[in-house]
C-alpha cells in the first residue's frame, strides 16, 4: 500500500488496522500498568500521536512541508525517543540482578548518557524533520561549550569527582560520615554535592570536589556497629582494678551498648591529678551516639559514689591531718540527716557518726534512674532501706516476661528475702528515679535483731505481705496470658 493509493483504500486500512492496533498496543499497555512501568504512558502517547500523523497525512491529505505536519512529526519522534530510552533503562539497569556491572553503574552516570541520547536525538529530528544545518549548530555549541566549560569548571570538577565517587561508592545514603570535621547523616548525593544531616539538625552542603581531597570516615560501613571511646579519671588512692570494674560494670548496664563485643577498659596514664581511664564500648547506631554517651556518663557518677571512688578535677587540695575534714563533716552531716527518714522500728543508732557507721557497715548509696539495686537470681547479703525516691520491685516469669510486682518508696526496706533465706533473689529491684539508700550489712542487722527482737517480727510480717502480693501479681499475669491465648 503507496501513499498515492486512492483515498477510499487508506480509510479501509486505518478502519481495519487501527482497532487491530489499538488492542495490541491496548494490551501491552495493560501489562505495564499493572508492572507499574513508567513507559507504559509514553507508549501510550506514542500510539495516539502515531495515529494523528497517519490521519494527517494519508486522509486530510496535510502537506508534509506544512508547520503543523512538522510539529506532530517533532512530537512523535520525541516520544518513541523517550520510550526506547526508558525502555533501554528498564532492561539493562532497573532489573540488573544484585552483585552485577550493571547495578552498581551509578545513576549519575545513567542520566548523564541519558542526556547525551537524549541530545543526538534531538539533532537526528532537526535535521530529518526540519532540515537544520547541523555544521553551524555543532560550530556555535562547540564555542558556547568552551565559554560554558571556562565558566563552571568548578561545578563540572564537582561533576566529575561526584562521578568517580559514585563508582567507588565509599558511602550511600543513610551513612553517617565524618568529612572535614563534619559529622553528619548523608540525606542526599546529587551531581554537585552531598548533604549531610548533623546531630544539631543543620544540613551541611558538601561538594564533591572538596570530598574528593578529604579523609573519609564512614560510621556504617563496613558494619553499622561503632566503638566509641571515652576517657575518665579516677583519685590515686583508688584501686585501678576496682577502677575498671566499676567502669566496665557501668557499661554493661547501660542501654544502647552492646554486649557483644564487650566494653572493655584500659588504665592510659597517670596524670598531674588523676589516672586516666579510657571505656571502649560498641553501639549498633552511631545516631543514638549522644544518648547513650549521656546515659553512660550520668551512671559513671553513681557508680564512683556507690564504691567511694573519686572523681578529681584539677584545683590545689589542701589536707588536714589533725581534725575531722570539711568532707568528713559533710558526710557526718548527711548520715544525721538520713537517719532521720528510717523508720521508728528499726533500731539504728541515730547518734552515731558517718565514720563510725561505716566501719559497722553501714553505708549510704545511690542510683540513677533505671539502675539495678538488686538483680534477680544474683545473691544478696544486705539489706536497703530507701532514704530518698522510689523503686520498683518485678520478676521475670518462666517466659522471661517481666512482671511488675510492687513500687517501694521512702522508709520502706528491701533485700530481706534473699538476706534471710540465703537463696538468690526471686525479684529486681531499680530505681525509678534517682534513688538514695542505706545499705546494712548482714552482721549488723543480726546485731540490731539481737538488740531489738520485735524488729525480726516486723520483717517476718512484711515478707509475708510481699509473699502475698507476688503470688496474687503472677497468677493474675498467668491468668491474663490464658485468656488472650
Amino acid at each position: 500500500m503507496t501513499a498515492t493509493a486512492p483515498l477510499w483504500v487508506w480509510g479501509i486500512g486505518l478502519a481495519l488496522g487501527f482497532p487491530l492496533l489499538t488492542i495490541l498496543l491496548g494490551e501491552w499497555i495493560h501489562r505495564l500498568k499493572r508492572q507499574r512501568r513508567a513507559i507504559a504512558d509514553t507508549v501510550r502517547l506514542v500510539r495516539d500521536v502515531l495515529v494523528l500523523l497517519l490521519f494527517l497525512q494519508h486522509l486530510l491529505q496535510v502537506d508534509p512541508a506544512s508547520s503543523l505536519f512538522r510539529t506532530v512529526e517533532t512530537v512523535v519522534w520525541v516520544c518513541v525517543i523517550h520510550a526506547a530510552l526508558s525502555l533501554l533503562n528498564v532492561i539493562l539497569f532497573e532489573q540488573a540482578e544484585a552483585d552485577t556491572w550493571r547495578s552498581r553503574v551509578p545513576k549519575l552516570l545513567i542520566d548523564l548518557a541519558r542526556l547525551f541520547l537524549i541530545l543526538l536525538g534531538t539533532a537526528f529530528v532537526l535535521a530529518t524533520v526540519w532540515n537544520a544545518d547541523l555544521a553551524g549548530l555543532v560550530t556555535a555549541l562547540g564555542v558556547s561549550s568552551i565559554v560554558i566549560g571556562l565558566a563552571l569548571q568548578d561545578t563540572l570538577g564537582s561533576v566529575m569527582s561526584g562521578i568517580a565517587l559514585l563508582f567507588e561508592r565509599p558511602f550511600t545514603v543513610g551513612d553517617w560520615l565524618e568529612v572535614g570535621g563534619v559529622v553528619g547523616q548523608v540525606i542526599d548525593i546529587n551531581w554537585r554535592a552531598v548533604r549531610l544531616l548533623t546531630l544539631e539538625q543543620e544540613m551541611v552542603v558538601i561538594p564533591h570536589k572538596l570530598i574528593s581531597s578529604e579523609v573519609i570516615r564512614n560510621f556504617t560501613k563496613p558494619t553499622p556497629i561503632h566503638a566509641e571511646r571515652i576517657r575518665i579519671g579516677f583519685s590515686y588512692n583508688d584501686p585501678p582494678n576496682l577502677a575498671r570494674q566499676v567502669l566496665k560494670s557501668t557499661a554493661l548496664e547501660t542501654k544502647g551498648i552492646l554486649l557483644d563485643p564487650e566494653p572493655d577498659v584500659f588504665t592510659l596514664d597517670y596524670a598531674d591529678f588523676a589516672v586516666s581511664y579510657e571505656v571502649k564500648f560498641f553501639i549498633r547506631d552511631y545516631g543514638d551516639i549522644e544518648q547513650i554517651r549521656e546515659r553512660f556518663m550520668t551512671r559513671v557518677w553513681y557508680a564512683a559514689k556507690r564504691n567511694n571512688l573519686s572523681i578529681p578535677f584539677p584545683i590545689r587540695t589542701v589536707y588536714n591531718y589533725h581534725g575531722p575534714s570539711s568532707q568528713q563533716k559533710g558526710l557526718a552531716k548527711k548520715f544525721s540527716e538520713s537517719l532521720q527518714a528510717i523508720p521508728s522500728y528499726v533500731p539504728l543508732d541515730r547518734e552515731e557518726s558517718s565514720a563510725s557507721s561505716a566501719a559497722i557497715g553501714i553505708a549510704l548509696q545511690h542510683f540513677a534512674a533505671g539502675e539495678k539495686v538488686i538483680r534477680q537470681g544474683q545473691m544478696g547479703n544486705e539489706l536497703y532501706i530507701i532514704v530518698a525516691g522510689q523503686a520498683q520491685m518485678s520478676t521475670r516469669d518462666e517466659r522471661g516476661e517481666e512482671i511488675e510486682l510492687l513500687a517501694l518508696r521512702s522508709g520502706e526496706f528491701f533485700g530481706e528475702m534473699s538476706l534471710f533465706s540465703g537463696e538468690p533473689s526471686r525479684v529486681t529491684i531499680a530505681a525509678s528515679n534517682d534513688l538514695e539508700v542505706m545499705k546494712i550489712s548482714a552482721a549488723v542487722v543480726n546485731q540490731m535483731i539481737d538488740r531489738q527482737p520485735s524488729f525480726a517480727r516486723e520483717i517476718g510480717q512484711i515478707l509475708e505481705i510481699r509473699r502475698l502480693a507476688m503470688h496474687e501479681t503472677t497468677q493474675a499475669h498467668h491468668q491474663s496470658l490464658r485468656d488472650g491465648a
